[in-house]
Order: C-alpha cells, then sequence, then structure tokens
C-alpha cells in the first residue's frame, strides 16, 4: 500500500514517531519518554541507549497500528546539538552531552582567542557559546582525551539512529550543522574546527542532504520492530529548522515563531549570511539557509512567574493581567533569566525587573513579562529579516525585494499562542498580523515532508510541504491602539542590556569568590 510515511521526533525528553498520509494528515503516534541526567552543576546528558529503546517501542506501536505495508519511508528529526561517541559496534563510549550542558565555557573563550571569535562564527554559522558541540568536544579532548581518541565516531542523534537502523554512518547536513563543525556555506566538515575540537576527520559520519535516502531498514532492526526490511531511512533535519518545514516555512518571505519554553523564531535565506543577531543553520530542505533566534527562557517565564506569586494558574493571573494597562504601569522586564544567546551571546546576563513600585501586583508582572518577550522578539526578527532581505537584494540586484526588511508572513506555533494576551502584545509589538499554525507536532511533520519527497510523493521538499502544511486556523491583528506606546517602549528597551551588562558581571565574580 506504501501510504504513509513516518516522521520522528526525538526531542530532549521523548521520541515521537507518527504516521502521516500524503495529505500531512495525523494517523497514529505514539510517544516514548527518557530520563535527563544532572550530574554535576551544568552538565546535563543521556544515556543514548535509552533513545534507542524509546525509538524501537515508538516504532513498534505506529506498525502495530498502522501496518508494516502502509509505511513507505522513515525520517527523522532530533534535539539539536546533542552528541555522543560510539566504538565501532554502534555502543555509545560516554553518555550523551547535550545541548543544555554548559561545561564548556571555558572551551568556548579558549577557542574565540586562538581562532577568533567572528572567524568561528562566520565558517560554522554559529557566534561562540556552549550550546554547538563544538566546546564540548573540545573538553572532552582536554578532559577525557583517550575516550576521544579511542571513539570510532562522533554522532548527533540523527547519525546515532541511521547507524543503528541501517548499519551506515551517515547523517543530515542539517543534522549535523549544529553541532558547529560544519562549513555552513558548503555542507561539508570544515577542516580547522574539526582540529579544533580535537577530532580526526575519519571520526566522522558521511554527510548527506536533507531527504536523500541514507539505507535501507535493516532485517533484524525490522523485525524488532515490525516494519518491513528496506524501509527507506531519510535523512532529516534539527528540530528547530524540521518544525519551520512542517509549519510551512520553506522560502523567501516566510518567518515562523515557536512560542515554547525557549522562544524560537527562523526564516529563510536564498543566500548565506552570518551575524551576531542570529544563527545561520542549513535549510532543511537542502537549498539556501535558515536564520533563527532564540529566547531561553520563553513561556517558562509564565510557569516561574505563577511558583513565585503562588497564583493559582497561569490562566488566572492572564484574566487579571487583561485589565493592566499597555505598559504595566511603568514596569519594564528583560526576560533572560537563563542567560541570552542572540543578539548578546552571553551566559553572565540575567533577568531584570525595571521600575518596580508598591502599587505592582502580579498581574502587572505577568503582564510586563509578556511585553518584555514580545519586546525581545520584535528586536530580533528585526535584525534577523533585514539582513535576510539585503542578502537577497544583493544577489538578485534588485532593491525593491527588500519590502522593508519584514516577510509578508509570520506562522505561530507552540502553547504560547493559547495565551490571547500574548498573541495580542505580539502582534503589537511586532506591528504584523500573527497566523496560528494548528500542527501540534510541526517537526515530525517536517520530517515526515523529507521522507515524502524522498520516495517521491512529491517532485521536492518544498512542494511537500505545500501540499502537506495544514492552514493557519485563526489570525492575530495588531492593536491599533497599541502599537505606538508599544514601539516607544521598545525604544528603550533596547538600551536595559547594555544598562545592566557590567552589573551583571560583576554579580556574578562576587558569586564565586
Amino acid at each position: 500500500m506504501d501510504d504513509v510515511v513516518i516522521g520522528i521526533d526525538a526531542s530532549t525528553t521523548a521520541v515521537k514517531a507518527i504516521a502521516f498520509t500524503r495529505d500531512g494528515k495525523e494517523l497514529f503516534q505514539a510517544r516514548e519518554a527518557y530520563p535527563l541526567s544532572n550530574p554535576r552543576p551544568g552538565h546535563f546528558e543521556q544515556d543514548a541507549e535509552h533513545w534507542w529503546t524509546a525509538l524501537l517501542g515508538a516504532l513498534k506501536q505506529v506498525a502495530e497500528a498502522v501496518g508494516a505495508a502502509r509505511v513507505a519511508a522513515i525520517a527523522i528529526a532530533h534535539q539539536r546539538e546533542t552528541f555522543t561517541l560510539i566504538d565501532h559496534a554502534g555502543k555509545p563510549l560516554i553518555p550523551a552531552i547535550l545541548w543544555l550542558d554548559e561545561r564548556a565555557r571555558p572551551q568556548v573563550i579558549r577557542l574565540s582567542a586562538e581562532l577568533g571569535r567572528e572567524t568561528i562564527r562566520d565558517w560554522s554559522g554559529k557566534p561562540p557559546d556552549p550550546t554547538p558541540a563544538l566546546y564540548a568536544i573540545a573538553w572532552l579532548a582536554e578532559h577525557q582525551p583517550q575516550t576521544l581518541d579511542d571513539a570510532a565516531a562522533l554522532v548527533d542523534v540523527h547519525g546515532f539512529f541511521v547507524h543503528r537502523l541501517t548499519g551506515r554512518l551517515v547523517t543530515s547536513t542539517a543534522s549535523a550543522d549544529p553541532l558547529g563543525l560544519l562549513d555552513v556555506k558548503n555542507g561539508t566538515w570544515h577542516p580547522q574546527l574539526v582540529e579544533a575540537a580535537g577530532l580526526r576527520p575519519d571520526q566522522l559520519p558521511r554527510l548527506v542532504a536533507p531527504g536523500a535516502i541514507c539505507g535501507g531498514l535493516g532485517e533484524s532492526v525490522a523485525r524488532l520492530i515490525g516494519l518491513k526490511a528496506g524501509t527507506p531511512v531519510v535523512a532529516g533535519a534539527g528540530d528547530g529548522q524540521a518544525m519551520g518545514l512542517g509549519m510551512g516555512v520553506y522560502g523567501d518571505g516566510k518567518n515562523y515563531l515557536s512560542l515554547g519554553s525557549g522562544i524560537v523564531s527562523g526564516c529563510y535565506s536564498h543566500g548565506i549570511t552570518t551575524s551576531d543577531a542570529f544563527r545561520t543553520l542549513v535549510s532543511p530542505t537542502g537549498s539556501g539557509f535558515m536564520l533563527e533566534t532564540v529566547l531561553r527562557s520563553g513561556m517558562q517565564l509564565v510557569d516561574w512567574i505563577v511558583r513565585t506569586t503562588g497564583s493559582p494558574s497561569a490562566a488566572a493571573l492572564e484574566k487579571a493581567a487583561v485589565d493592566v494597562a499597555a505598559g504595566s504601569e511603568g514596569l519594564l522586564v528583560m526576560p533572560y533569566w537563563a542567560g541570552v544567546m542572540s543578539p548578546y551571546w552571553d551566559g553572565a546576563a540575567r533577568g531584570a525587573i525595571v521600575g518596580l513600585s508598591l502599587d505592582h501586583e502580579p498581574k502587572h508582572l505577568f503582564r510586563a513579562v509578556l511585553e518584555g518577550i514580545a519586546f525581545e522578539q520584535a528586536i530580533a526578527s528585526e535584525a534577523m529579516e533585514t539582513q535576510a532581505a539585503e542578502t537577497q537584494a544583493a544577489q538578485t540586484q534588485a532593491a525593491e525585494t527588500l519590502a522593508g526588511g519584514k516577510p509578508a508572513a509570520m506562522i505561530a506555533a507552540g502553547g504560547g499562542t493559547n495565551c490571547a494576551l500574548l498573541m495580542r502584545i505580539m502582534a503589537s509589538v511586532l506591528e504584523r498580523p500573527l497566523s496560528v499554525s494548528p500542527v501540534n507536532e510541526a517537526a515530525a511533520l517536517g520530517a515526515a515532508m523529507l521522507a515524502a519527497s524522498a520516495i517521491g510523493w512529491f517532485a521536492s521538499p518544498e512542494t511537500a510541504a505545500e501540499a502537506m502544511a495544514a492552514p493557519p486556523t485563526r489570525h492575530v491583528d495588531p492593536v491599533d491602539g497599541l502599537v505606538s506606546g508599544y514601539r516607544a517602549r521598545k525604544a528603550i528597551y533596547r538600551d536595559l542590556y547594555q544598562a545592566t551588562r557590567e552589573t551583571h558581571v560583576r554579580l556574578g565574580e562576587v558569586g564565586q569568590v
């Protein structure tokens, strides 16, 4: 029958395997969780065997639910930057080091000094920061050199799964790219970055473009999960890029906004461009690039307010905050509770609440946090979109393509879209309408689109996305009466980081005495 593809999303907490039909409809979903270890402050690890057990369990459930004869292909999206080392048999040699891990801050400083901060950014597309695996690998080279030297291969989550599923040591460029070891312009391993990490070229998987067939499902694995041997395993992408594809962002003038625990936004760029204002990533379609901004503390700040204020729920706080005037009666919040990535790349930065008075209540703080998130996103989007448009204009020699630096469409998804107050504030601060995607599992759908393209259902990942992406279910327009006031407050917000930066550095130094 071959009328179903399986999109896998191996996140930080669980593997989800979802069967999709040709029109992008979800047929069946299976989810298998795994634990996260925090053995020391700043160290975040997982056992890769737990990933594998979860993947087998989830795939077996899908096979039993839809039938092996219907499954035409499998593709993988996954948590990015996370990696492990394996021996020649594919057995993990170390606990996987996660994207959350911060042990390698000294290596960020060292490699930035040795290679040049802007050089690393322009080679890899990623400003130096503990998130890319490059620095944690360098940490291993200093602290566990023999283990690193003995490893047969370094694999991201995608590479680990493909090796176990097919026997081939292969990964996608859109999966390996966030490791920070790729020449982002050419989609190849960068020899100087590989050497700086302490790796040998023979320890790296073969790279293929997203949407390429990595190999067929091995017979022993096929028997374990109940699928057909030889079922194509298709190269996918990191969850951030796959999520954008699943939301229908695959070409010029499109932008996505994921309102989850962290806030991630991305836009397509036809040409290569790098900046501290964003990260540059290999596009999940294999054509062009994705520019991405990340705010580490997004909707998790709402949970923090609920806990800290003892409020009954976020819904109760939102209901109270609706009656608070825009501007939260003089409160301004910089939402850097977990440091800041783009555009400052400052792990020492922390949140700031400015303008508190005895008249303020939890409802004012709630609204001020939503406004701070929106201000941060507006500044990030402006920088990202303007540079993408300028790059496109330079390549086409058509200045009119700039269109003011703002794309026509911005598609939002994630738990934050359920907060009506946040959506009104966000649209008003961004000064554009937001379309809300109904897709709950966009990363898995993005992987499924790549699988559908690879087996010939569609001519390209772009046409697969056009056919399989669900149309927005609702639209949120800016509130005319809020736009000018928020524009003025955003100008003040721009100065807040520089006004507090040195204070946070000094506080961090005092705390280490």
